[in-house]
């Protein structure tokens, strides 16, 4: 694979050059740019070609969550962005604006190569997806899957997760996130996306949205009542808004 071109951004000379130097270390990286602020980030971003952006948040004139907000609204498809900070209370909005890792300063080379390596296997995932299908656009929250394959990969906190169709009973919405209840598993996993977008990956004939806020397995159905469905313990209803395609659904197994 061609090296994943790098810049790194931060207004700390230590800081700055610990990060170059990681970068020029790793293999699979090249650095093809190195900032002291975000403005003139911004400014070489506009003719250089960036896979990855490691970039920290507190810097004057324009922090970094404020540079990845406006690369976020380019309209073109910009770098994946590595936070690197002193202060943890910046992981939510780091979240919010879809970074893809967060090192929390001093970090090690370590720690570095790990967030590193996601961004690897993000543009890995990337290339596989758009040879199997080019026509298909990709999103940072969800990677669509190969039709021939049995899952898909899901962001969730700060990395991709691979979640297995067999292992999903439903999809709760909520708002701007979603929760993927898994069998087996107490807790869901939290995505940063939204129903709607997770419901165009899935494949119709195993996933059915019956609810303005539930997918659901086709297959996980236990039982079936007037109004709502039975997956294991839970009962997710039927709104009237899908009861048609549902009904449609269930008349040709009776």
């Amino acid at each position: 694979m061609t090296p994943l071109r790098c810049i790194a951004v931060d207004d700390e000379p230590l800081a700055l050059g610990l990060v170059c130097a990681f970068i020029e270390k790793t293999p699979f990286l090249t650095l093809v740019g190195r900032y002291s602020s975000a403005v003139e980030a911004l400014q070489g971003l506009q003719n250089n070609d960036v896979d990855l952006l490691f970039l920290d948040i507190q810097m004057p004139d324009l922090t970094g969550i404020e540079l990845a907000r406006v690369l976020d609204k380019s309209g073109t498809q910009g770098p994946r962005i590595v936070f690197t900070t002193a202060f943890n209370h910046f992981a939510l909005e780091g979240f919010r604006v879809d970074a893809l890792d967060y090192l929390l300063k001093p970090f090690n080379y370590e720690e570095f190569l790990r967030a590193a390596t996601k961004g690897q296997t993000y543009f890995d995932l990337v290339k596989k997806a758009e040879q199997s299908n080019p026509a298909q656009p990709i999103t940072p929250q969800i990677l669509p899957a190969d039709p021939r394959e049995d899952y898909l990969f899901l962001k969730v906190e700060y990395q991709l997760v691979r979640v297995a169709y067999d292992d999903i009973l439903y999809i709760e919405g909520l708002k701007d996130y979603v929760k993927v209840h898994l069998k087996n598993e107490p807790k869901p996993l939290l995505s940063l996306t939204s129903l709607k977008n997770l419901e165009e990956k899935l494949p119709a004939q195993r996933f059915m949205r019956v609810h303005r806020s539930y997918i659901v397995n086709l297959e996980k159905i236990g039982a079936i009542s007037r109004n709502s469905i039975q997956i294991g313990e839970n009962t997710i209803p039927v709104s009237d808004q899908y009861k048609e395609v549902f009904s449609d659904y269930v008349s040709r197994w009776t």
